[in-house]
């Protein structure tokens, strides 16, 4: 995986179990550092005492005070920076749900595929990085 991957702390909010468990398993492979939660309210509390959380998935239908779209409007008004995948093998989230740091993954889906949206949007904060980096002083 790439040096990237290796520097990237993910939160994964998942209620059921296994699937929790798998996608935990594979990032951590992956060489991501992960964290988890099994519902919204769980996620909220560790994304205040983790600021270096810089990617959240979400399912979309969790118990708790919140589902994950209302969670990713939330990270998004208090933690602009933070990208999250949304996922569900129900519910689609609508065109106002998503934005550059909000994606979509259906499920069943691959990891890969998880690891692939996380990367995409972490590309252009790297890239308005390396820009600035290279410009003369």
């Amino acid at each position: 995986m790439s040096s990237s991957a290796s520097r990237m702390v993910v939160l994964v909010v998942e209620d059921e179990t296994l699937v929790r468990m798998f996608l935990t398993d594979f990032l951590d492979e992956a060489g991501f550092k992960v964290f988890e939660a099994v519902s919204a309210d769980e996620a909220m509390a560790l994304l205040q005492a983790r600021p270096d959380i810089q990617a959240v998935i979400t399912d979309i239908e969790m118990p708790g005070s919140m589902n994950g779209l209302e969670l990713a409007k939330l990270i998004q008004e208090r933690w602009p920076g933070v990208g999250v995948v949304l996922s569900s093998g129900r519910e689609r989230p609508g065109p106002d749900d998503l934005s550059d740091r909000v994606a979509f993954v259906s499920k069943p889906y691959l990891p890969a595929t998880v690891i692939q949206v996380i990367q995409q949007m972490s590309t252009p904060q790297v890239v308005v990085a390396a820009s600035a980096r290279d410009e003369p002083a």
